[in-house]
């Protein structure tokens, strides 16, 4: 064979074998590394009480999923669906995580009512619960509740005295401070009322109980008292907590924050909040949709992995840890490590022997709104 065809065959081999070798890579790094477009970046809008258990989850998904981001934005739960229908955001959410799963009732409604088509993908997720319960400082609920229940009628015959000194309090304790969320923004907000109210009426309420001529008083009364009322309910606690006796003395808030926070409280003042049970209380359930509006299939992919991953008992844990009572049955509130029912914190139950009922439907809620408006 000719010196030359022998050298050009041989250069004709080698360039065979280093593109089977390039093939052989190209194919192992597709196996390893994500194909340009494959990356997703899931934007979801939460109520701030589940700021610090998203944030936990948020590098553990991450870790097992490296193809998908997280991005967690946090609102007051009637805020999220006011700001997604006006399109107040500068981003577009994927997944919206309000506390109590009615308000996206409330939203799913009004978005028909101008699209005519279906706004969420699937049927939203539950994915913690909790429940409305009061806090007040030790010395000052055994003044307001000496039988050591809470009472809707001793918080709003304080209101009206306005001062400690006059509902048998010390009068070094000052003005009598009541604490609430703004109901146009939190839902804890709207619980407070729509339990108020029915306790006012003695009995069972729907919207149109509202405009009762003793509610709309009441929530005069309540919106003198409650000076700039917090957007969220963890900002609430944390002022309040901030604030102490004399300045807060009595607010509404999620059982779960009162737990996860107490012992923030004990740190900070002392002797911690005593967590009070309503009778009867509400139910809320951290509920998840994924979104229609400018989502594409592959995003809602990665969305619907995120939520499989939530309802996990590991992550539902994680929710414990903060205290939200699981939506996955086969998790213990008690044998969670870490579990606030483990520490004794006073008032706190596994089971508490109080009425629970459903959260108030979307009329009742648009309704509480707009006498919280209307109230002067």
């Amino acid at each position: 064979m000719p010196p030359g065809l022998k050298a050009s065959k041989t250069k004709s081999k080698s360039a065979k074998v280093m593109t089977s070798v390039a093939i052989m890579i190209a194919a192992l790094g597709l196996t390893y590394i994500p194909l340009p477009g494959s990356n997703k970046t899931i934007v979801i809008v939460s109520g701030t009480e589940l700021q610090e258990p998203l944030q936990e989850l948020e590098a553990k998904f991450e870790q097992v999923n490296p193809n998908i981001k997280l991005d967690l934005k946090f609102q007051g739960s009637q805020e999220i669906v006011n700001n997604y229908l006006d399109q107040k955001n500068d981003f577009k959410p994927t997944i919206l995580i309000p506390a109590n799963g009615e308000i996206l009732t409330e939203l799913s409604d009004r978005l028909r009512t101008t699209s005519q088509t279906e706004p969420f993908y699937d049927t939203p997720r539950p994915l913690a619960k909790t429940l409305l319960v009061g806090i007040a400082w030790p010395e000052r609920g055994k003044v307001l509740f000496p039988n050591g229940r809470f009472q809707w009628s001793k918080l709003e015959q304080a209101m009206q005295a306005s001062n400690w000194g006059k509902v048998g309090g010390s009068s070094n304790w000052g003005s009598f401070d009541f604490v609430t969320t703004d109901p146009t923004r939190s839902n804890s907000g709207q619980l407070t009322l729509e339990l108020w109210t029915q306790s006012k009426l003695g009995g069972t309420i729907n919207a149109d109980s509202f405009n009762s001529s003793s509610i709309q008083p009441l929530f005069s009364l309540i919106k003198k008292s409650v000076y700039q009322p917090p957007r969220s309910t963890d900002i609430l606690l944390q002022e309040f907590i901030v604030r102490g006796p004399n300045d807060a003395d009595v607010a509404t808030v999620y059982e779960s924050i009162a737990l996860y926070r107490w012992q923030q409280s004990a740190a900070s003042k002392g002797k911690p909040y005593q967590v009070y049970y309503l009778d009867p209380s509400i139910e809320t359930t951290a509920t998840a949709a994924i979104v229609r509006r400018d989502v594409d299939e592959g995003t809602v992919k990665a969305a619907k992995q995120f939520l499989d991953f939530l309802t996990q008992p590991e992550q539902q844990a994680v929710f414990v840890k903060y205290g939200f009572r699981p939506v996955n049955n086969g998790v213990d509130l008690k044998t969670v490590p870490n579990s606030p029912w483990n520490q004794n914190i006073p008032g706190a139950e596994i089971k508490p022997s109080v009425n629970i009922l459903p959260p108030p439907d979307s009329k009742t809620i648009t309704e509480i709104q707009r006498q919280w408006e209307r109230a002067n």
